[in-house]
């Protein structure tokens, strides 16, 4: 009984050593045309730096539009031989999954509107007339394109553009999840250009890791004014907004706001102002929050309420111009302030 007692004792003290041991880390970097900041609690010497780097570096190879030589970029060329990995396959179901939910409003082969407006890689189309504009819709349609059998790419027209950047973010940052998590570490944020992956909790506080939504006027600022707090529990938050993202025509002085809706090929505003979703993935999250930016308050929030997976919290404009919130029940409850 003295040994077992013994060993019970010892078992107790390592704990408490390892429990004393475990301290906040903080990882910082550049990643997909942003930066990101890593904070995760770890009781080891585990170093994941250039862990962090290959994953990047694998998410860019298959998907990036602004690496020449990856895999979409190859593919968007007409290379027809290419056979997607796995990265391109996950973000293209993910893709697929948010455009059926969203009646075709995320679309990733807008790019050939993406880059005529000027948010793309390639120089803007000057004077974007409809007879023009109509001639590009005909190479948008996510049932134009399909993944054959064998991994390659089918599609109707050679020159339809893939544009996965507005899932593709997201995707990696599940993708540096995993990585965390393949290394022991089970409680770490993760922020990059703006979207949040938490898992776990915030070891030192004991509360849940926690993210701030921005206020209407957040273009005044540079980082903006976060007016909401929530408590993110195992899940992810991303955002989009047009309030910053937008083109001047030199030409015609007209705007174009980089939400583009595939279903009229127009790059104009809507009602929406921002959108910030909530889910189980960042990839999730951030398809959804574009989606909701392209459809307009009412079509975002009976998007909302049928998506039993995702939380989200809209700001928009009424038909007299005021300033509205839309607020999820999910989200709602989420809230600290």
């Amino acid at each position: 009984m003295k040994f077992i007692l013994k060993i019970i004792g010892l078992l107790l003290i390592v704990s408490c050593v390892q429990k004393e041991e475990i301290t906040l880390q903080v990882l910082q970097g550049n990643a997909f045309g942003t930066t990101y900041t890593i904070q995760y609690y770890s009781n080891s010497d585990v170093v994941i730096k250039r862990g962090i780097d290959s994953v990047i570096n694998a998410v860019n190879t298959s998907v990036s539009t602004y690496m020449p030589e990856s895999d979409i970029s190859k593919i968007n060329k007409g290379d027809s031989a290419i056979v997607v990995d796995e990265i391109f396959k996950d973000v293209w179901e993910i893709s697929e999954r948010v455009h059926i939910a969203s009646g075709g409003f995320f679309d990733p082969t807008i790019g050939v509107l993406r880059n005529a407006y000027g948010f793309g890689d390639v120089k803007p189309i000057l004077n974007l007339d409809k007879k023009v504009l109509d001639s590009l819709r005909e190479l948008v349609g996510f049932n134009k394109v399909k993944i054959n059998m064998n991994g390659t790419i089918q599609k109707k027209h050679p020159m339809i553009y893939f544009d996965f950047n507005a899932v593709a973010k997201g995707y990696g940052i599940d993708c540096l999840g995993t990585y965390l998590e393949s290394k022991q570490i089970e409680n770490y944020i993760i922020e990059l250009g703006g979207e949040i992956l938490a898992k776990g909790k915030n070891v030192i506080k004991d509360t849940y890791w926690t993210a701030g939504v921005e206020s209407l006027d957040a273009e005044i600022t540079e980082k903006g004014k976060a007016i909401i707090v929530i408590a993110l529990n195992n899940s992810a938050m991303a955002g989009s907004g047009n309030y910053r993202k937008f083109r001047i025509d030199p030409v015609t002085g007209k705007k174009y706001v980089h939400t583009i809706n595939p279903l009229t090929g127009l790059a104009e505003q809507n009602n929406m102002t921002s959108a910030a979703v909530i889910a189980p993935t960042c990839a999730v999250a951030d398809a959804f929050a574009t989606a909701c930016m392209a459809m307009g308050s009412a079509a975002a929030i009976e998007m909302l309420k049928e998506e039993g997976s995702i939380e989200g919290y809209l700001t928009f404009l009424d038909s007299d111009g005021s300033a509205k919130t839309y607020s999820s029940p999910g989200f709602k409850q989420l809230v600290l302030n």
